[in-house]
């Protein structure tokens, strides 16, 4: 059974707030052009998600081969035109051919993608107030498959664990899960990191602790900052004042910045973070979160560049390109993304949840939007 005895790193939100650094409590502001914005949010999400998943989790030396036998460009600045893989149904939805860029035709399925709608789902029907409970009744009436962290949780809910006890049992509770789940806080908290993060906490500790649970408030709190900031690490600087200023992930956060001169090309960045968290798991937190910064350093603000920077680092890379892709479209809006990411989605985005697998784009923009009134 999980245990917690680490002072640095609460679970309680009340411990968390109370860890976090000075100048945390910042004021919510309003954001210019909001629907471009969370239009382009979204659509930096999907497109940056569906860039990383023919690629998910492969090294460097694979990626570059594909590139090269497919005549794709490495870093890819558009879409995969080939795949190393046998043609299989992902989570039950998109073939992986799907995602390749002479195929697309809408918003392909992904978890990380779900994720988002899903949560948009739970704002709508338990507000912004909604409880840990109120999670798992969402999930156990229509989330039908998850992964690792999140799919332990299930089985103890379908078990009849309590919500609060779900990541009691649970081997993967600092593991990136909770941080791709974190989207739909942002967006619903545009301008409001500190908000954000509050909002996310609940569906975070269902299934992580630790930095886990932390995951999901930075990211949270990154893509609402990043509704009105200036640059996209102006975003992560405010997004790290909302987690515990002695955790390993804000440590590891501060590392990345230390080093930027440091981060001269994507090679580099993934050498660098595999040498400073050796023998971390890659699908870990910490290690993708510091990709993400170090995606944006390369980046620098300009939407292709940095999706592409960041899937060419590796690790969790289609989790990590959709919420690179998020916090950069929120500061650039939809016009800051070149069309021919989203121009043949046609309004159209896939998803495993029971009766909810078709989304429209324009639509969830609009729910969103609506969550800020």
């Amino acid at each position: 059974m999980y245990q917690n005895n680490d002072q640095k790193q609460p679970d309680l939100l009340s411990d968390i707030l109370e860890k976090r650094p000075a100048g945390a409590d910042v004021r919510p502001q309003k954001p210019n052009d909001l629907r471009n914005r969370i239009k382009g949010a979204l659509i930096g999400r999907l497109s940056g998600c569906m860039l990383g998943v023919p690629v998910e989790n492969y090294p460097i030396l694979r990626m570059q081969a594909i590139a090269m036998e497919t005549g794709t460009s490495f870093p890819p600045v558009t879409y995969w035109k080939g795949t190393d893989r046998a043609s299989y149904l992902h989570y039950g939805i998109n073939d992986i051919s799907d995602y390749l860029e002479q195929n697309i035709n809408c918003a392909a399925g992904d978890d990380d993608v779900t994720y988002v709608m899903l949560n948009l789902l739970l704002l709508e029907k338990y507000g912004k107030n909604y409880t840990v409970d109120d999670v798992g009744k969402l999930w156990l009436d229509i989330l039908p498959i998850a992964c690792t962290a999140e799919d332990e949780a299930l089985s103890q809910l379908r078990a009849g664990t309590r919500a609060e006890c779900a990541a009691c049992y649970n081997g993967y509770v600092e593991w990136i899960g909770a941080a791709i789940r974190a989207d739909a806080f942002g967006y619903a908290f545009a301008g409001d990191p500190v908000g954000a993060a509050k909002a996310s906490y609940a569906d975070a500790f269902l299934t992580h602790r630790k930095n886990g649970i932390y995951g999901e408030m930075f990211c949270a709190a990154t893509i609402a900052a990043a509704f009105t900031a200036k640059t996209p690490l102006d975003a992560v600087r405010a997004g790290m004042k909302q987690i515990p200023e002695e955790s390993e992930l804000y440590r590891a956060l501060e590392w990345a910045f230390s080093v930027e001169s440091q981060v001269t090309n994507y090679a580099r960045a993934r050498m660098l973070i595999d040498e400073h968290f050796a023998g971390m798991h890659p699908v870990h937190t910490i290690n993708n979160m510091v990709a993400i910064v170090f995606g944006l350093m390369l980046g620098k603000g300009d939407y292709e560049s940095t999706v592409s920077q960041c899937v060419a680092i590796g690790l969790d890379n289609d989790c990590t390109g959709a919420t690179i892709g998020s916090i950069v479209g929120a500061c650039v809006g939809i016009q800051g993304i070149p069309a021919h990411w989203y121009d043949r989605f046609n309004d159209t985005i896939m998803t495993y949840i029971k009766d909810h697998k078709i989304f429209s784009i324009e639509d969830a923009v609009d729910r969103f939007l609506a969550l800020n009134g």
